[in-house]
């Protein structure tokens, strides 16, 4: 039996539009033995349902898994987990070599196969490498329900997955102090290489980023490969290389890796000899990305701005977008004439519009005439509930400087 939890009057329209978060201020009462990560059923001020999900402490109190009075069990779980599969198959990014072979795709076996509120899961990231599930959760409830979910992954994707690793250290609440662990739920490997469009990856979800890597740039990779031809590249807040590999297949002139973390730039290193072995058109540098901007006088003819997120909450934003303006504004001043600039936001509090006058404040600043030829975003299988419209995080910038 789930316990209750009693909005106040007239805060149940938010539920009405199917948005997925109770917050704080929202709730009239609630039984007081209530546990972080119990599963709750919230009513209103008069007694009807309006959904049933995971309870924690903090602003957002209630993450809605259902708006329909069921049961969060096994086949809650396996249901939600099939539903997210077959919109992956759906949008052709599930491309097995078996599968690509037949039909002369690329080979592609790095996806998101759940991906929060957009699947319905508020709280739950799954990212698939290989044969290799790796599990994120972001709520207390999440966590709670690991083992269940694990099952569920193992039932849904049969043979196709032969681990599922768990990483969360970061990514849950503090002040919860629930001693999580990162490691193994099922199965135990130390092949760590997956293919993203026919080119491959070392995987490091030990100790990595996010999941390991960060699979909602592969598309703008790909449009980055089609653009390099000929290029000089110079790949900013490089990672793993993802964007530096693809503008070596892209054919690019030179391509220079610039990360001030030194373990990214040996995985760059790791990720270009994987795919072009002794090939001498790359260069990996460790230095702080402004610093480098500074001290180097050499210019590109395509740059790639790719920075961790500026501005994590709302408290942030003003001076996050200070920040994407003065990096842009070096960046345009190392672009050659008729390059081409990728410039990318990952926070969610910094809306499209605001991301854009950052970056248009920073043309004026460098006295650069700038074209708009594409406006990117997260890759389809990072969906956005049309409940949702928080889930819309990363916007970016393709951009032709005269």
């Amino acid at each position: 039996m789930y316990k209750k939890i009693v909005l106040k009057k007239g805060k149940e329209e938010s539920l009405l539009r199917r948005h997925p978060w109770v917050f704080s201020g929202a709730i009239l009462k609630m039984d007081e033995t209530l546990k972080e990560g119990e599963l709750v059923k919230v009513y209103t001020h008069d007694g009807n349902f309006m959904g049933v999900g995971h309870f924690q402490i903090g602003s957002i109190t209630v993450r809605i898994l259902s708006f329909h009075d069921i049961a969060i069990d096994t086949d809650f779980w396996e249901s939600r987990i099939s539903a997210a599969l077959a919109v992956r198959e759906a949008i052709g990014v599930i491309r097995p070599e078996e599968s690509a072979a037949a039909t002369g795709e690329t080979i592609n076996t790095t996806y998101r196969l759940v991906h929060g509120e957009g699947d319905n899961l508020p709280g739950l990231i799954v990212d698939v490498y290989g044969t290799t599930c790796v599990l994120q959760a972001h709520s207390v409830g999440m966590h709670v329900a690991r083992y269940e979910i694990a099952e569920a992954l193992r039932a849904v994707l049969g043979e196709k997955i032969d681990s599922i690793y768990y990483k969360s250290e970061t990514t849950l609440p503090f002040k919860a102090d629930l001693g999580q662990e990162n490691g193994f739920l099922y199965g135990d490997t130390d092949n760590n290489i997956a293919i993203e469009n026919g080119l491959k990856f070392h995987i490091d979800w030990l100790k990595g980023q996010k999941t390991g890597f960060f699979i909602d740039q592969r598309e703008n990779r790909s449009l980055l490969e089609y653009y390099a031809k000929g290029r000089s590249v110079l790949n900013m807040f490089c990672y793993t290389g993802g964007f530096s590999v693809y503008a070596m297949r892209g054919g690019a002139k030179t391509v220079h890796s610039v990360d001030s973390s030194a373990k990214a730039v040996e995985l760059t290193n790791e990720n270009i000899a994987l795919n072009f072995p002794n090939d001498s058109r790359h260069a990996a540098i460790c230095e702080d990305a402004f610093k480098y901007l500074d001290d180097n006088d050499g210019k590109y003819d395509l740059i790639v701005l790719d920075p961790p997120a500026f501005a994590k909450h709302r408290s942030a934003l003003k001076n996050g977008l200070r920040g994407y303006t003065r990096l842009n504004v070096k960046g345009f001043e190392r672009i050659k004439k008729g390059g081409i600039l990728f410039t990318f936001s990952c926070s969610q509090v910094v809306t499209k519009e605001n991301f854009r006058q950052a970056v248009f404040t920073a043309a004026a600043q460098a006295g650069r005439k700038v074209r708009i030829l594409h406006q990117i975003h997260q890759p389809a299988d990072h969906p956005i509930n049309i409940y949702h419209l928080e889930g819309e995080y990363l916007k970016g910038l393709v951009l032709y400087v005269e």
